[in-house]
């Protein structure tokens, strides 16, 4: 049949290869919490990782026996699925990773690069670049904009603690000393 909707990106391999690959994907972001992919695997991982923390949300023995289905080392996994990633999202109705697109991984391959992460965790992209975001405003006297300030309040909203944490991070960014264009300490020109 040609054309029509598609219901998934196929990633041009099998049904056996994607969804090995995919799992595969899952259990390294469950891992590290941020993983460097192509920008069509990050989306189609994004999916499963969505639904395996919902999975974890539920926290029975059937979600935990699905959950042991898709990741690859249940046993050092589960633990902090179904402990330290179930409390991060309890509150939070879903939206639980953030796909970033980023420049190509190499000059010669230049398909579409994407980092997908956990939400509201320690490797949060966006919550250290809207920090510096304030940081580099504060350092130049000058009101935040619109756009910062409504990445203010996303990155803080489901986060506990979060405009405490926020004001840290803003604090430590600034103690960095970063120059560059635009700063008070740069020459222009």
């Amino acid at each position: 049949m040609a054309g029509g909707l598609v219901r998934y990106r196929h990633l041009s391999r099998k049904s056996s290869h994607r969804q090995a690959l995919l799992r595969n994907l899952v259990t390294a972001l469950v891992q590290h919490e941020s993983i460097r992919t192509t920008w069509p695997k990050a989306k189609e991982t994004q999916r499963l990782a969505e639904k395996l923390i919902t999975l974890a949300k539920r926290n029975n023995e059937t979600s935990r026996r699905k959950a042991t289905g898709i990741l690859y080392t249940p046993h050092n996994l589960l633990p902090k699925l179904f402990g330290e990633l179930r409390k991060r999202y309890a509150e939070r109705p879903g939206g639980y990773t953030r796909v970033l697109r980023t420049e190509p991984k190499s000059q010669y391959d230049q398909g579409d690069s994407a980092i997908l992460e956990l939400v509201d965790g320690p490797r949060d992209m966006r919550f250290a670049m809207t920090a510096a975001a304030v940081a580099r405003d504060q350092r130049l006297g000058r009101p935040s904009n619109d756009l910062t300030l409504m990445n203010r309040t996303k990155v803080t909203r489901f986060r506990p603690g979060g405009n405490s944490a926020f004001d840290a991070m803003v604090k430590r960014v600034a103690g960095m000393k970063l120059g560059g264009k635009g700063t008070a300490d740069a020459p222009m020109g």
